[in-house]
């Protein structure tokens, strides 16, 4: 069943260099990143920040420690996911701030919280093990954007080759809090697009009965 959603999937390709005079308006990426904010994630947490960069020198300076990638400097708008490390401990208070968005008495709040901490105990027991998890998070968002890019003629290139340590480094983060996820250049593609390689369905799909 062809329709305009799967008409993006497969507009949708990892597009190795983009057209310099090509420019994504405000309004359009708006509605990319409005589709990675308003994203699922686990417990509801939003794991996630985006840093989105359109200056051309800064740019310049992270294409090094992406593994030199012409995307990340021939693009429109370069977007850093971020994944949280802080925000999600329990101690932060974060997390009961987001829990107590939903109206709800206090020993249902208390009872989430508890769910939560026992739940994710392995998970929030070092920044490593966090990271992981909310790198994983990070993957709906990018997905979401990458296709909600392809609706609108738009194309991407989730990149992570990159040399971590530095590009947080030139970025300036501070890695208690944020870290590094994945990196997505945005704009338009300047050669066609080669033919989509996929493996068939019944390769990939198994039904169960």
């Amino acid at each position: 069943m062809e329709n305009e959603f799967s008409k993006a999937m497969g507009f949708r390709h990892a597009c190795k260099i983009f057209d310099e005079s090509k420019k994504i308006s405000d309004e359009e990426i708006k509605y990319i990143l409005e589709t990675g904010r308003t994203s699922p994630s686990s417990f509801g947490m939003e794991g996630w920040k985006f840093l989105v960069i359109s200056n051309e020198e800064l740019k310049a300076k992270l294409r090094p420690f992406c593994w030199d990638q012409v995307q990340v400097t021939s693009c429109s708008h370069l977007v850093i996911i971020l994944a949280a490390i802080d925000n999600v401990k329990v101690e932060s208070g974060e997390v009961k701030k987001r829990f107590s968005r939903r109206d709800m008495p206090q020993e249902s709040l208390d009872f989430y919280m508890d769910i939560y901490a026992k739940h994710l105990e392995k998970t929030l027991s070092s920044d490593e093990n966090i990271y992981h998890w909310t790198a994983k998070q990070s993957y709906i968002a990018l997905g979401n954007m990458m296709t909600a890019a392809a609706y609108i003629g738009i194309d991407s290139c989730p990149i992570e080759g990159y040399d971590k340590e530095k590009v947080e480094e030139v970025l300036g983060l501070d890695t208690t809090k944020w870290q590094l996820s994945v990196v997505l250049p945005l704009g338009y593609r300047i050669n066609e697009q080669s033919s989509q390689q996929r493996l068939p369905f019944d390769e990939v799909v198994e039904y169960i009965k």
